[in-house]
C-alpha cells in the first residue's frame, strides 16, 4: 500500500515512525480548548446534546484536569442540525476563540462541513457523524470516525435479515447525507446477500407526521421496511408503524441508526424483537459497565454510545497531546495513529483514513420478561471483530490512501 502524503505532514509524523518530542517542546498555550458541537435541542438531543458535555468533562476529569500542567477547557453550541450553523461556529472557534479540537458534532451533514473546515485548519476533529463517507471520500488527516458508520451497523444488521428470510425491502429514509449513505452501504449489503430494495420514501428532517412515507412503505408490499433515520424521526416511524398496525401485518421492521435512549422512550412492547448493531453498549462488560453506572450518578440515564465515543476520543486527544507535550495537529494526528484505543473493555486502532477500528455487536431487544429492569434491552446475538467489522481501506476512496 502506497501512501500519499499530506501537505504539512513529514513522513514521520504520519507514519508515526518518530515519536521523540523535541526537549524544548511544550503545550504552546495557556488553556487546552475542545468544543463539543451537537444537537442540543432538536431531535437527536437525546443522543449526544448535554449528555455529551458531561461525557467531555468526565474524560477531562479522569486525566486530572490538566494536561502536562495545563488546564483544559470545554466550551459547547447547538448546530441545529444546519450545515451553516455548524460552519458558522467551527469557523469562529478555530479562528477566533482558539479551540484546539472540536468532538461530537452528529447528523452526516454537518460533520463533512466541519471536517473540511477542521481539514482546512489544521486543527483536530473528532467526529460522531455516522456517514462512512468521512473516512471516505471526505477524509481528513486531522480527524478520527469514532461511533460506528453506515457501513459497519448495516452489514451485520441487513445481511442477518436477508439470510432469515427478509429478500425484500423498503426504505423509509431520512433526506439528507446521512440517509443517502446509508442507502447507499444498506443496499449493497442486502444485494450481496441475494435481497433486493423495491423503492424508498425519503423524508425531511424532524417530520412529525410520516404516514405518507410509511404507507408507501406498507403498499410496496417488502417484506422488510428499512428505517434509514434516527433520534425523533426513527422513533416517530416506530410508533407510528404501530399504529398502522405494520409490525402486526407481517413486514418486519429493521432500524438501523438505533440507540439505547429509542429503545428507552419506545419502550420494550413496541421494540422488542429489533435488530441492532453497535460499538458499545453499557452492559457490555465490566469496563463498560463502571464506566456507565458513574456516568448515570451524573445524569440519571446510562449513555448513548455517541456519549461513550465522545469519552473516548477526548481521552484517546488529551493522551496524544499530553505525549506530545503539545497542540500542534501534525505531531498530535501523528500520537493518536500511533497508540493503542482504549474503547471500553476493547483495544481499537485507529487507521491512516481516519477510521477507529473496535469489534461491532449484533443484538436483539429484548421482550418484557426478559428485561430485568429499566435500560436492561439488549441481549447479544452476534459479533463482528474489528478487521472485518469496517470497511476495507482499499474501498473507501480516501485520497490518503493508494
Amino acid at each position: 500500500m502506497i501512501i500519499r502524503y499530506c501537505i504539512g505532514m513529514s513522513v514521520a509524523a504520519l507514519f508515526g515512525l518518530s515519536t521523540v518530542v523535541p526537549s524544548e517542546a511544550k503545550i504552546e498555550k495557556d488553556v487546552v480548548k475542545i468544543g463539543i458541537l451537537n444537537d442540543m435541542s432538536g431531535p437527536y438531543a437525546d443522543l449526544g446534546g448535554p449528555g455529551s458535555v458531561i461525557a467531555a468533562q468526565m474524560a477531562i476529569d479522569d486525566l486530572g484536569g490538566a494536561i502536562n500542567g495545563v488546564p483544559v477547557k470545554i466550551i459547547s453550541a447547538d448546530h441545529q442540525n444546519k450545515a451553516d450553523v455548524g460552519s458558522a461556529t467551527a469557523r469562529r472557534w478555530f479562528d477566533v476563540e482558539g479551540v484546539d479540537a472540536i468532538a461530537d458534532v452528529p447528523v452526516s451533514s454537518v460533520a463533512l462541513a466541519v471536517q473540511e473546515i477542521g481539514r482546512r485548519a489544521r486543527r483536530i476533529t473528532l467526529m460522531q457523524g455516522s456517514s462512512s463517507d468521512l473516512t471516505g471520500k471526505a477524509c481528513s488527516p486531522y480527524s478520527t470516525a469514532w461511533q460506528d458508520d453506515t457501513y459497519s451497523y448495516s452489514k451485520a444488521s441487513a445481511q442477518n435479515t436477508v439470510k432469515n428470510g427478509g429478500k425484500t425491502w423498503f426504505f423509509v429514509e431520512a433526506d439528507y447525507a446521512f440517509g443517502h449513505a446509508l442507502e447507499r452501504d444498506v443496499t449493497a449489503f442486502i444485494t450481496e446477500a441475494g435481497g433486493s430494495v423495491l423503492g424508498a420514501a425519503r423524508h425531511p428532517v424532524n417530520t412529525a407526521d410520516l404516514s405518507s412515507f410509511l404507507l408507501q412503505a406498507q403498499s410496496s408490499k417488502a417484506q422488510v421496511i428499512g428505517l434509514l433515520n434516527g433520534g425523533a424521526d426513527l422513533i416517530n416511524s416506530i410508533k407510528q408503524a404501530k399504529e398502522f398496525g405494520i409490525s402486526d401485518s407481517g413486514q418486519k421492521l429493521v432500524g438501523f441508526l438505533v440507540y439505547l435512549t429509542d429503545v428507552h422512550s419506545l419502550g420494550l412492547d413496541a421494540t422488542n424483537g429489533l435488530l441492532l448493531s453497535e460499538g458499545f453498549y453499557w452492559d457490555q462488560n465490566d469496563v463498560a459497565r463502571t464506566w456507565s453506572k458513574r456516568y448515570f450518578e451524573k445524569t440519571k440515564r446510562m449513555p448513548t454510545k455517541e456519549q461513550a465515543s465522545v469519552y473516548a476520543s477526548i481521552t484517546h486527544y488529551l493522551k496524544a497531546v499530553k505525549s506530545a507535550d503539545s497542540v500542534d495537529a501534525d505531531l498530535v494526528t501523528a500520537e493518536m495513529r500511533k497508540a493503542p484505543v482504549d474503547y471500553f473493555g476493547h483495544t481499537g486502532s485507529i487507521r491512516i483514513d481516519g477510521r477507529v477500528l473496535y469489534p461491532i455487536t449484533l443484538y436483539q431487544v429484548k421482550t418484557r420478561g426478559e428485561s430485568t429492569g429499566a435500560w436492561d434491552y439488549y441481549k447479544a446475538v452476534g459479533n463482528v471483530e474489528a478487521d472485518r467489522a469496517f470497511r476495507p481501506l482499499n474501498e473507501g476512496g480516501c485520497d490518503l490512501v493508494k
